[in-house]
Order: C-alpha cells, then sequence, then structure tokens
C-alpha cells in the first residue's frame, strides 16, 4: 500500500510522525506521505520538523516516508505564491486541499491549485470537466479518498478525470489511528467510485510512479 496524504500532530492528526510510520507499517505500506496542514504561518516549521522525521526514520525498513505539506483553506490567489516559496525550501510533496463538499473551502481553490506547483488535488469536490482537463495537462493528480465525508464526492472525481484521461490516486487522508487502510480495503473505495478492475490498477500504477519519483528511487 502506498498513501500520499496523512496528518500528524504537526496539523490535526493525532499521532506523532514516528507513531504513524510504526502503525504504516506494521499494515505493510512501503511509501508513507506526511502531509500536514499548513499556511503561510507555518509551511516551513512544519516541513522542517516533518524533514527531521523522515531522515531518522528511513533507512533499510519500510515505509519510505516523504514528508510534504497541504495548503489548506488559503485563499486562491495564496496558492500559487506560497507553492514555489515551498518548491524553494525543497519541499517534495505537495498537496492542496480541494474543494470537498463538507467544509466550507474558497470557490475557486481547484484552478488556483491547479494552476500552481502541485502533485495532488486533494478531495477536489464537484470539479469541473475543465478543471480535469487542467489536472491531465499539468500532470497533477486528483485524489480518491477514503476519508468519511470528502469520499462523497469520489464518484463524480471519478467519472471526470477518466472522461479526459487525468490521472487518479487513492490516499486515506489519515488523521488517527484507525484511518490507515489495507490494500483491498483501497480497492473497495476505488470500485464504490464506479473504476474498473483496469482503472483500479491504474491507481495503484500511479501511486508507485508518484511515489517513487518523490523519493528519488
Amino acid at each position: 500500500m502506498i498513501d500520499l496524504h496523512t496528518h500528524t500532530l504537526n496539523s490535526d492528526g493525532e499521532l506523532l510522525p514516528a507513531e504513524l510510520w510504526r502503525r504504516a507499517q506494521v499494515k505493510g505500506y512501503r511509501f508513507l506521505g506526511i502531509t500536514d496542514h499548513v499556511d503561510a504561518s507555518n509551511f516551513e516549521g512544519v516541513f522542517a520538523r516533518l524533514k527531521a522525521a523522515a531522515q531518522s526514520l528511513n533507512n533499510d525498513d519500510p515505509p519510505y516516508l516523504i514528508p510534504g505539506l497541504e495548503f489548506t483553506h488559503l485563499p486562491p490567489a495564496l496558492i500559487g505564491p506560497l507553492t514555489a516559496k515551498a518548491r524553494a525550501l525543497g519541499v517534495p510533496l505537495i498537496i492542496v486541499h480541494g474543494e470537498t463538499l463538507v467544509e466550507p473551502v474558497a470557490p475557486g481553490t481547484n484552478r488556483a491549485a491547479l494552476e500552481a506547483d502541485i502533485d495532488i488535488l486533494a478531495h477536489p469536490g464537484l470539479l469541473t470537466l475543465e478543471e480535469a482537463a487542467l489536472a491531465r495537462e499539468k500532470d497533477v493528480f486528483l485524489e480518491i479518498s477514503a476519508r468519511k465525508g470528502h469520499c462523497l464526492a469520489n464518484g463524480h472525481v471519478a467519472r471526470m478525470a477518466l472522461e479526459v484521461g487525468a490521472s487518479l490516486i487513492v490516499n486515506t487522508d489519515s488523521h488517527a489511528p484507525g484511518d490507515l487502510i489495507s490494500r483491498q480495503q483501497a480497492e473497495r473505495i476505488a470500485q464504490g467510485a464506479g473504476l474498473t478492475a483496469a482503472e483500479i490498477q491504474s491507481l495503484f500504477t500511479n501511486a508507485e510512479s508518484l511515489a517513487r519519483r518523490l523519493a528519488g528511487v
């Protein structure tokens, strides 16, 4: 299993990075992205802490920990500039908190995120076909979410992505110990979004490709 969207005590998660890493290890994860919620006030400090965690935990034992950030509830005009600052800082994995149906994310967030230098647009809600096409053009992955609430639009996200050939990825958006899932659970979530067996396999191929690129392996 590969999961590139999780949270720790460095934002609103319940676990330290080491405990989240260990719980993912027990579940057989091979790559783990920790992408705590950030804005202009804390992204530098959070990345420093996650980078230190990765340096201490990455050895010969999986999962390989990829430190990242999730820019969350930003005014859309700030997404591009802050993403550029994060890249200059060396952040390898950048997610933007998309226009989920269950939170008051600012309209225009999906488009601003897709126009920035990000890797994954998380739980993008009722994204448009035009936005899905922009994700394909920018090589941004659109997320199928395992998280309660955010998963409500999974079927719509999958349909938009498939119609234009955008890449999909499945993540947990874990905040608590019980949020991590198995490969089988991920497959069932994708099946529930209306994906075929071949399309489900592509989710994991996409995750493998992105994780390896981010990890440099």
